[in-house]
């Protein structure tokens, strides 16, 4: 279960329409409730503004009770899943398949988002601060390095995969290692100099983590400076509990896929109105991250 610091926002599907609430069968009697959990990329009240609208859209959509869980960290959405107290998650690549992992294929990807370019997946990025004179990664030995969770893609998995072929052991090359828990608080640490560079998510020139928390005047465009910039990395897939009945899965693959149309202001609020649409995957889309985690475990067990 979630227990720390979890927010929940529960609303009620009550505006069905007539004739769709048992075409799909009465999973509902069994499913009176769907938990739908978010990993943390912004403080508890942004994902609570962001999600909001689109889980009250989901709850009329399906004509039932959707619950909106903010997980404290990754580990706490993934467990989540595990014991089949969440039916939904918003997940990054890695958190995902770390789910898939524990649960023996027990959670199923069934969509992620499509960039405004029409382009499917994202980056990792490192950034510095504005008047710091490192041009690249390597320039930084000594310095303390700021990555997000250990379960996430751009701000764990893929810095590490990245440092690791440049030749650098993070826990020898910098003065520390912080795991700051969120994108957000990657970029704020950064800000206030508890850490020298920091890992983090980004789309596009106009949408990234950074460019959200401008926009929340949580940071000025001019304090920091892009140093590094991954390969293209899967998108961030939503993952539903395998074991969900077919035609709840399939229901919920259409609300997803209908949303920009159906609520384009709930859909448009998840991204900043970035976003183009959903696109279906399933787990061999994430084949890349899957083999990723296997590398970063490697990474670990040599450490330990």
């Amino acid at each position: 279960m979630l227990t720390r610091r979890t927010i929940a926002v529960a609303l009620a599907g009550t505006a069905v329409l007539p004739g769709v609430a048992f075409a799909q069968g009465d999973w509902r009697a069994k499913y009176p409730e769907l938990v739908f959990a978010v990993v943390p990329a912004e403080n508890a009240s942004g994902v609570a503004d962001r999600y909001g609208p689109f889980v009250e859209y989901l709850a009329k959509t399906l004509g039932t009770k959707v619950t909106l869980r903010i997980a404290s960290d990754y580990a706490a959405a993934i467990e989540g899943q595990r014991a089949g107290n969440i039916h939904l998650v918003g997940y990054g690549p890695a958190s995902y398949v770390r789910a898939w992992t524990v649960t023996k294929g027990g959670v199923e990807p069934f969509v992620t988002t499509i960039n405004s370019d029409g382009s499917i997946g994202y980056y990792s990025v490192a950034y510095v601060r504005a008047n710091d004179p490192a041009k690249k990664i390597e320039d930084l030995k000594g310095k303390n390095l700021g990555l997000v969770d250990p379960n996430s893609t751009s701000g764990n998995n893929v810095p590490r995969f990245s440092l690791n072929r440049m030749g650098i052991n993070p826990a020898t090359f910098f003065g520390k290692v912080v795991y700051t828990g969120s994108h957000e608080n990657a970029v704020l640490a950064l800000k206030q100099g508890t850490v020298d560079v920091a890992f983090n998510w980004w789309n596009s020139e106009t949408d990234s983590n950074l460019t959200r928390m401008i926009n929340k005047n949580m940071v000025k465009a001019d304090e920091v400076r892009m140093i590094f910039k991954s390969p293209l990395i899967a998108g961030s897939p939503y993952g539903y509990l395998a074991n969900l009945p077919q035609p709840l899965k399939d229901a919920i693959v259409k609300a997803f896929m209908d949303a920009p149309k159906a609520d384009k202001a709930a859909f448009d609020r998840l991204s900043d109105g970035k976003d183009l649409g959903f696109k279906a995957v399933t787990h061999a889309d994430y084949q890349t991250i899957v083999d990723l985690q296997a590398f970063v475990d490697e990474l670990r067990k040599q450490k330990s």
